[in-house]
């Protein structure tokens, strides 16, 4: 017995047969035909010729399991697959199509690219879990609120030590501003600040976490930290954030440097601190110039300073220290002796990142100088010779003694 053909038809080709059939049997007219299946009397007539000549095979579509005109080559998508294998392993798709295009003149777009590593198995799908929050609209200018934050992370991926990657984000643009330190402190924070100030001016307000960097430990809450009090002097306004949640934006950035930079600075095999920060210098304006998005308004809030503002005079660790009458004062546990004479009982002792150490006084910086050892007095000491006193044996403590405290003699033989 002959093997019947099989044909394969979609709901809407079944509908097509049954309409066409009830034409070629004239049950219904070409011209009702044309209104069900909303096509003109020509189709119709072309439809009834094909059915007539080939049966309902006519009616199914000719392109059905045909390869398309516009798949790409199979050399391409093989070549692409062996790039992935060998140098971009745990790359996102949309970041491999664009080193594709950045470094191998490739083309193709992010979901082709996609498709092809989920059927090999090299990518997965990730869920993303949609959290319900209320919503914060952004600032509406550049330089009205910058998020800061430093990420610990592995970002040379074991070629040196772990790093911290501190950053601001501006939260109405999304501009980025980086630089990499061996730790988060009052230092670093600094430094990044007096950077950024240097290139595009003084921000309206820093957006922080409760870091003991940011936010003093002092019970005294009116005490602000170091970076605290140099933000005050400056007249930028400092907003300690609750939850990380609070201050998201530059919580998702460090989620993708971590994906996208370590990636870069491992093509390039960038193993030192220097060396990334020169990169992030190239890295960040394109960086910038993909994820940037345009602000509510386009005017700059941050304020320009002059090139004889001392901005290392604010951007310090200042301490206050005590005048000893010998016009000396301690400082880590190191003398440091004040050249002109001053009448104050204290002055102020700024340590710059550059760890240089200076002293003010009545808004002057003083000269000193620096003493290994304090001088030691040179005192003579007298030295009595005490005379002791035995008392006789006749002498009443001795008695006393004698009578509480009497030796035990040894038993005799007979006692036993």
């Amino acid at each position: 017995m002959g093997q019947k053909d099989i044909i394969v038809m979609s709901v809407k080709e079944l509908e097509k047969l049954k309409v066409i059939t009830d034409v070629t049997e004239k049950r219904i007219s070409q011209k009702i035909a044309g209104k069900r299946l909303n096509l003109s009397s020509r189709q119709i007539k072309r439809l009834v010729r094909r059915f007539r000549l080939e049966g309902a095979k006519g009616l199914t579509n000719k392109r059905r399991n045909a390869v398309s005109n516009r798949r790409l080559p199979e050399d391409l998508r093989l070549k692409v697959l062996e790039l992935y294998r060998e140098n971009y392993r745990d790359f996102a798709p949309m970041f491999f199509c664009e080193k594709l295009s950045e470094l191998h003149n490739i083309e193709i777009s992010k979901e082709t690219v996609r498709k092809w590593l989920l059927n090999e198995g090299l990518w997965k799908r990730e869920r993303k879990i949609k959290l319900r929050k209320s919503l914060r609209q952004r600032k509406p200018c550049f330089g009205e609120m910058l998020q800061l934050d430093g990420s610990h992370h592995d970002w040379f991926e074991k070629r040196r030590d772990k790093a911290v990657l501190m950053s601001f984000i501006d939260d109405a643009t999304g501009f980025v501003f980086a630089r990499f330190y061996e730790y988060e402190g009052t230092i670093p924070a600094m430094s990044l600040l007096k950077q950024y100030t240097e290139e595009y001016g003084l921000p309206m307000s820093i957006y922080s976490d409760k870091h003991t960097t940011y936010k003093s430990t002092d019970k005294n809450k009116d005490v602000p930290s170091q970076f605290g009090r140099a933000l005050e002097e400056l007249g930028i306004e400092l907003i300690h954030a609750n939850t990380p949640q609070a201050k998201g934006r530059v919580e998702r950035l460090f989620r993708t440097l971590q994906d996208r930079l370590i990636k870069e600075m491992r093509l390039k095999n960038i193993s030192d601190i220097e060396t990334a920060n020169n990169f992030l210098k190239q890295y960040l304006p394109v960086f910038n110039s993909k994820f940037n998005v345009i602000p509510f308004d386009n005017t700059d809030v941050n304020i320009k300073i002059g090139k004889d503002t001392d901005l290392d005079g604010y951007l310090c660790i200042k301490q206050e220290r005590t005048v000893k009458n010998d016009n000396t004062i301690s400082h880590n546990a190191q003398i440091y002796q004040l050249k002109p004479i001053i009448r104050a009982k204290t002055v102020t002792v700024e340590e710059h990142m550059d760890n240089s150490i200076h002293i003010k006084y009545d808004g002057k910086y003083l000269e000193y100088k620096e003493i290994i050892k304090r001088p030691v007095k040179e005192v003579k000491k007298i030295i009595k010779l005490r005379k002791t006193y035995s008392p006789p044996l006749d002498h009443p403590w001795r008695q006393t003694f004698k009578k509480y405290f009497k030796p035990k003699l040894s038993q005799t033989a007979d006692e036993k």
